[in-house]
């Protein structure tokens, strides 16, 4: 089976198909050449037919514009619209990968009405980062729209389970015996006290109460976010900048996000909104991970209450040995320091395992996390638990 009748195995929508025959199953799949041997299709299974084969037949009219500058082509909207039309979205996404990589579309989105037809994901936002220095300033604005919608999305996914995580995780590290009344945590007193349970009364008489720690008024962890800004890293990228935001807006956690390629750039100032973030990314260019964690070491204040998270491939262009001897430092200093190959779930990451398992026997863990399990990541490590530990829980594989 060739890529294209693959991917029609894939696109196809299982419902509009349940009424039609075996036969015309299989011309869905083995694509026009097979008009002979199963018979044509009509109806919607044309129409989805002819959406497939503008992408995946080398004489489409969607593959004539392969490496194309001309004006914007009205037919690439209307297939635009039209895969959105008759298929699910994450085989919309799928589709849209990949004309971006059989008939180099890229350029399409630097056209607003291209933009405004394609449906967002983290890939696009990926794409539109990388092409943000030659977007053209009538495209700016709409590019700066797609953006913002999949940022917001991905915010109401994950901004709850992180502020959950690392706010529990921050009070539950400082319990005290003599709580005030909005300081109590009414869970953990009630188990402690039942057996103080008065039946006449149907209440329980708590001669014990736990608390939770007393708000401090200084930041209670430092955590940098120290994210590779390579091509091959984009879509970390883009995760990290949300967390980073959602983290910056916590109280009790001061929380700075620094980008490098071989040039380092701290956006922390602009956390406030994630959209600036990802705007202030130039992705593609060298990697030198030395100098970016040399940086990051300059502004940990207090290294047993700061944890240092790397996300990079490790595929370093700077100076091997000079990060290994501050990763030596920064351990020894009691900063949690973590490299997360990856923060995606784009599944196992191509990385340096050489340079991975070098770090590992420093007490640096290296394992790719999946943006639904980072909060949990950061909770263990504001609980100072054994994050190696914890990622084998998890299923990651780390080095070694």
């Amino acid at each position: 089976m060739n890529d294209a009748a693959a991917a029609d195995t894939h696109a196809i929508d299982e419902q509009a198909l349940q009424p039609t025959t075996r036969l015309q199953r299989w011309r869905m799949v083995l694509g026009g050449p097979a008009d002979a041997s199963c018979g044509g299709v009509s109806g919607r299974l044309q129409e989805m037919d002819q959406a497939l084969a503008a992408l995946y037949e080398e004489d489409s009219k969607l593959a004539s514009r392969r490496g194309g500058r001309g004006n914007s082509s009205p037919s690439v909207a209307r297939w635009l619209g039209d895969i959105r039309k008759y298929f699910p979205s994450q085989v919309v996404q799928v589709m849209q990968r990949d004309a971006m990589e059989r008939l180099n579309l890229r350029e399409l989105l630097l056209q607003p009405e291209m933009l405004e037809n394609v449906q967002p994901d983290v890939h696009l936002v990926a794409d539109l980062i990388s092409l943000g220095s030659v977007i053209p300033q009538n495209t700016k604005a709409t590019a700066r729209l797609v953006v913002r919608k999949v940022v917001d999305e991905l915010m109401k996914k994950l901004e709850d389970p992180m502020r959950s995580a690392v706010a529990g995780a921050l009070d539950r590290s400082q319990r005290n015996r003599r709580p005030r009344h909005a300081e109590i945590d009414w869970n953990r007193t009630i188990r402690a006290n039942l057996r103080h349970w008065q039946p006449e009364y149907r209440t329980i008489v708590p001669e014990t109460l736990i608390g939770y720690g007393r708000k401090a008024r200084r930041p209670q962890r430092e955590v940098i976010l120290c994210i590779d800004q390579s091509g091959s890293m984009a879509n970390s990228v883009v995760y990290s900048s949300i967390f980073g935001a959602v983290m910056a807006s916590l109280p009790a956690v001061s929380t700075r996000l620094v980008v490098f390629d071989t040039a380092v750039v701290d956006l922390t100032d602009k956390l406030d909104d994630p959209v600036d973030v990802l705007f202030g990314v130039q992705l593609g260019g060298g990697t030198d991970i030395n100098g970016a964690v040399g940086y990051c070491q300059g502004l940990i204040g207090e290294p047993r209450n700061s944890i240092l998270v790397l996300i990079s491939d490790l595929y370093e262009g700077g100076v091997e040995s000079g990060l290994l001897r501050r990763a030596h430092e920064l351990v020894e200093a009691g900063v949690q320091f973590i490299t997360l190959l990856a923060l995606s779930d784009e599944g196992a990451p191509a990385y340096d395992a050489e340079l991975a398992a070098k770090l590992a026997a420093l007490g640096v863990p290296s394992f790719a996390c999946t943006p639904d399990a980072f909060p949990q990541l950061m909770a263990a490590a504001i609980r100072r638990d054994d994050v190696a530990a914890w990622a084998a829980t998890q299923g990651f594989r780390t080095s070694k």
